[in-house]
């Protein structure tokens, strides 16, 4: 009885601390809001809220009424009387239409986003959690300005001004996610990054990011996840959220939750996910072409072809995954601070769906194909010092290791051996960033960035009836790899007070080196035994933002570099049907040149409409293009004949594109989103660029209103012909449809969707609810080896506390 009356006592205590406080959070979404600024109506006392969203009111008379601000959200005035009825809890209605955006990911540091000459995309987690994606990349994808290509449900590749895969920048938490084998086709490893502990999300397009890499040749995407976060004072608190969520398209079954223990000094955040997929159902109208008619299953040990009782179940394409994420922090003084973080993703079986749909003749290719294990570990140190010196007024150092398992195993139609080609690769990567205001709102940016990998290859087959095994051909030299990358970067920025007008300038300078090395030739009688590369280049970017009155211009001149890495100098694989890759060590690199430019007007009441366009020249353009190996077009893989081909430069390419987007506040609880991209380009044979889409876009009509928020859109994409389609699009012409003439095409598609959410009970309570693709459209977008969802319901419920 007495520990129960000191149970109550101590809750009654904490109680009444916590009294002296107050927390802001987004109505909509339940997130706290960092930055707030209040004041009383004198303007005598003001306050600020943490990044927690808590602010101290002591020095405030219980009579004040507060005046609530933020640039994203809609001023409020309260009394401290009500404020202490709602349980010193104050939810802001977001803002709609909103010039000045804070961003971090333009040079690394916090900046307004109309100084920045590049056209950025933000993604926060009021989005996330509104339109609540399965994975991040279905998080991308539905912003609607990053187009995203799937071979498999367990997949998604961003397509970025041209460029996807290794020609596009992967960002966790300020570490490189690109390493020595990021493939040059479809690359799925987005994946690795947990939608659900994503707190915000930046593209930023195209290549000038000299403070990232020189290699973002279509731009960077960057991904922030869940920071540990201090308090106000000693006393140790705890935050976090739970979310259920579940649809009907894969049966997607997803659970997560994160918290965060903390004081003044301390914090500790953990988080974890767990989504489960059944096979994907398809929509039912139109687009015959991309049904599942049959499949091949092992009945009494033999493969057998059965027919499919729904040709729109998409058999073999569910699988599952796990996300764990830890981090603790400490502020070591008033100006220094450390966080330690550990991250996990691990996948089971995915099966590459767009392999077992392949035909060899009237039957199918294969019996099995699928990735595993597939496994991503990372481990990194972040410090910072805020103590201004000569040298820089803040800097970050980041060490990071990174381990990647991934694993290829396929077995063709009756046949005895299942081939298991795994890959594993240890990155190790250091960061040092400094800032430097100087006199007269000039900023200096620079640092230095090195990053070493190794990896190792291996293959073999085994025997699906006794479990005995051969070696194989791996796909990667099977005597083991290494990639040395250095880069030192100086960054500019001024800002004209007597004029609304930025200028930014940078350059980068990039040094990396390869080596591989092959120890068993009895496969394929290659030239050579070993791959040595050494390449370097300095890259440049200057850009400027004019802002008079209503109106922004901006402009970028950038230059971007890329060497050649593993996958493209090394890689022994069947690249499509009757297809095989061979290594190239005369790979050099490419040079991308390209300038943009846009035009935005906008009133922070009521409109923003923006438009961007861009040109890109690449030169030694990387491209896949058919070779001989000693003398022959054709040679044996994986028992089969294929025709030979290489990675190799070309002489150029382009490409070329712009973007119309408008924001639209129509009335103060209704506004119109839409926006449009059209991409286009070429290499010096005339071929289609293989990663510039069909021209898409989307329209979105919200209402908004309290905790209650409705959207009603449209997403949209046009045709390819076939005169348009890639040549390598071409040799997979099972994916396609079929024009008049016998070609493949890639037809065009739109849907419409609704979703909606509801915050009750102080906004602790969350309801989400939506249903995409109404119509049932059956399409499958350009590129993809699997078809989109069909209708597909989906309810999420999410508790914050």
């Amino acid at each position: 009885m007495r520990s129960g009356s000191f149970l109550i006592l101590l809750l009654l205590l904490m109680a009444n601390a916590s009294a002296q406080n107050i927390f802001v959070f987004n109505k909509q979404s339940g997130e706290p809001i960092r930055d707030v600024f209040f004041y009383n109506d004198q303007k005598t006392i003001t306050g600020l809220t943490n990044e927690l969203g808590i602010a101290r009111i002591d020095d405030f008379h219980e009579t004040d009424r507060l005046h609530f601000q933020h640039p994203a959200y809609e001023a409020t005035v309260i009394s401290i009387f009500s404020l202490k009825q709602m349980g010193y809890r104050i939810g802001l209605e977001p803002s709609y239409v909103d010039l000045v955006e804070v961003v971090v990911s333009a040079n690394k540091w916090e900046a307004n986003r109309e100084e920045v000459p590049n056209r950025i995309e933000v993604i926060e987690k009021k989005d996330i959690r509104f339109e609540n994606p399965a994975t991040s990349a279905d998080m991308l994808a539905s912003g609607g300005q990053v187009y995203v290509q799937k071979t498999q449900l367990g997949g998604g590749s961003p397509m970025l001004r041209g460029f996807a895969a290794n020609r596009i920048l992967f960002i966790v938490d300020g570490v490189r996610m690109n390493n020595i084998i990021y493939r040059s086709g479809n690359l799925h490893n987005i994946l690795q990054a947990d939608v659900n502990s994503i707190e915000n999300a930046e593209v930023i397009f195209g290549p000038g990011t000299n403070i990232y890499g020189s290699d973002a040749l279509g731009g960077v995407i960057d991904f922030h996840t869940l920071r540990p976060l201090l308090g106000i004072d000693e006393r140790w608190s705890t935050s976090g959220s739970a979310m259920a969520r579940v649809a009907s398209a894969d049966f997607e079954k997803t659970i997560h939750a994160d918290l965060n223990f903390y004081n003044n000094r301390w914090s500790m955040m953990a988080s974890i996910s767990y989504t489960d997929f059944d096979d994907l159902f398809m929509g039912n109208m139109h687009n015959d072409y991309a049904t599942r008619p049959e499949y091949v299953e092992r009945i009494n040990g033999l493969d057998s072809i059965v027919a499919n009782e729904n040709p729109n179940k998409q058999v073999q394409s569910g699988y599952h995954q796990l996300n764990f994420i830890a981090k603790i922090k400490q502020q070591f003084t008033k100006d220094i601070d450390w966080t330690l973080s550990f991250y996990l993703t691990q996948t089971g079986d995915v099966p590459r769906y767009d392999r077992l749909i392949q035909y060899s003749g009237e039957t199918l290719r294969y019996a099995e194909w699928y990735y595993h294990p597939q496994q991503w570990l990372m481990n990194s140190l972040e410090m910072n010092f805020r103590r201004k010196t000569r040298a820089y007024d803040h800097a970050v150092f980041t060490l990071a290791y990174q381990n990647v398992k991934e694993g290829r195993n396929d077995r063709r139609y009756r046949d005895e051996w299942l081939r298991k080609r795994d890959e594993n690769v240890n990155i190790f990567s250091g960061n040092a960033d400094f800032e430097k205001k100087l006199k007269w709102e000039n900023h200096l940016f620079y640092g230095l960035e090195l990053i070493y990998n190794h990896a190792e290859s291996s293959g073999e087959q085994e025997s699906i009836y006794d479990g005995t095994t051969e070696m194989i051909s791996s796909r990667y030299p099977d005597g083991g790899s290494s990639s040395f990358q250095a880069g030192a970067y100086l960054s500019y920025k001024k800002n004209f007070s007597e004029k609304p007008f930025t200028f930014q300038a940078g350059m980068r300078f990039t040094y990396a080196y390869l080596n591989s090395l092959f120890n068993d030739t009895t496969f394929y009688k290659l030239p050579y035994e070993s791959i040595t590369l050494n390449n370097a280049a300095v890259t440049g970017s200057a850009g400027m933002t004019y802002r008079p009155g209503k109106w922004q211009f901006k402009a970028n001149l950038s230059s971007g570099f890329r060497a050649p890495n593993l996958d493209d100098v090394a890689k022994i694989f069947d690249s499509e049907p009757g297809n095989v890759i061979i290594p190239n060590e005369d790979l050099q690199p490419e040079y991308l040149y390209n300038i943009d430019a846009g035009i935005i007007f906008g009133r922070p009441d009521n409109i923003r409409m923006e438009f961007t366009a861009f040109y890109s020249y690449l030169v030694n353009a990387i491209v896949r293009r058919y070779t001989t190996l000693n003398g022959q077009d054709s040679i044996p893989y994986d028992g089969e004949m294929s025709r030979v081909q290489t990675m190799m430069n070309a002489g150029s390419a382009y490409s070329y594109g712009a973007t119309a987007a408008i924001d639209w506040r129509i009335v103060d609880f209704l506004s119109l989103r839409s926006i449009v991209t059209y991409i286009t380009g070429e290499d010096d044979e005339g071929y289609p660029l293989r990663h510039a889409p069909p021209v898409y876009g989307s329209t979105t009509l919200s209402f908004h209103q309290n905790g209650l928020k409705l959207a009603l859109s449209g997403v949209y994409n046009a045709e390819i012909s076939y005169e348009k389609l890639a040549l390598s699009e071409r040799n997979k012409a099972y994916f396609y449809a079929t024009d008049e003439n016998g070609n493949p095409y890639s037809p065009g598609w739109w849907t419409l969707n609704f979703k909606g959410s509801y915050a009750f009970m102080d906004e602790v309570f969350i309801l989400s609810l939506g249903v995409e693709n109404i119509l049932n459209y059956r399409y499958r977008p350009y590129s993809s080896g699997i078809a989109a969802p069909g209708r597909n319901f989906m309810a999420a419920f999410t508790y914050t506390f």
